[in-house]
């Protein structure tokens, strides 16, 4: 809580005195899933890896904004020239972030989703659904970006390539995630509660 108490205020007035209206209303919405994930920790159990997990998301993507290399931000950095064609542009710091953030949202998912589902039905449906939560995330951060856009004159969303190949890579964590949780599943760390049998009425 410390961790993320720092960084999120320290960014907060960063693009506050930048006057920075988007991260700003990042920062907003990092703060409203922050109080969320406080309000579910005895619940949830989260374990400390994937805590540990989120809160680094959550630096790289508020150092992707505030961050500066020369003329551009951190978001816009590219890390590997595999492809640039146009707006068409691999590998950049934005991308490996989406990979690896809802790799982590997937994480996030299986472990919110296995308390109600019986080891014997963990089966190719049970990690689809895995995937697909987490790529479910990686829409919600979509729509997040597409009302800054809608509400700021300015932004670094970008076009049509940029949303596209976010979903791209938000997929592509999700799916690796999955599969590291099909292969090495038993030996992560999960909640000791019982798997919850559904209430009939």
């Amino acid at each position: 809580m410390g961790f993320n108490a720092l960084y999120i205020l320290g960014f907060g007035l960063y693009y506050l005195l930048e006057q920075n209206l988007e991260f700003l209303w990042y920062v907003l919405v990092m703060v409203f899933f922050f109080v969320v994930l406080v309000v579910l920790m005895r619940q949830a159990q989260f374990p400390t890896p994937l805590l540990w997990g989120l809160s680094l998301w959550g630096l790289l993507h508020m150092a992707g904004g505030g961050v500066r290399i020369d003329d551009h931000v951190l978001y816009a950095q590219m890390l590997l020239p595999l492809v640039e064609r146009g707006d068409l542009m691999l590998l950049k710091y934005d991308q490996v972030v989406h990979m690896y953030g809802f790799a982590v949202a997937t994480f996030l998912s299986h472990h919110l989703m296995i308390r109600y589902v019986q080891p014997a039905k963990r089966g190719f449906a049970y990690f689809l659904l895995v995937a697909l939560a987490g790529t479910g995330f990686g829409v919600l951060n979509e729509i997040v970006e597409f009302i800054a856009v809608l509400v700021v004159e300015d932004t670094g969303v970008g076009g049509y390539y940029n949303i596209a190949l976010d979903l791209v890579f938000n997929t592509l964590g999700a799916t690796i995630a999955a599969i590291l949780i099909y292969r090495f599943g038993k030996k992560l760390p999960v909640v000791t509660e019982p798997v919850r049998e559904p209430v009939v009425t």
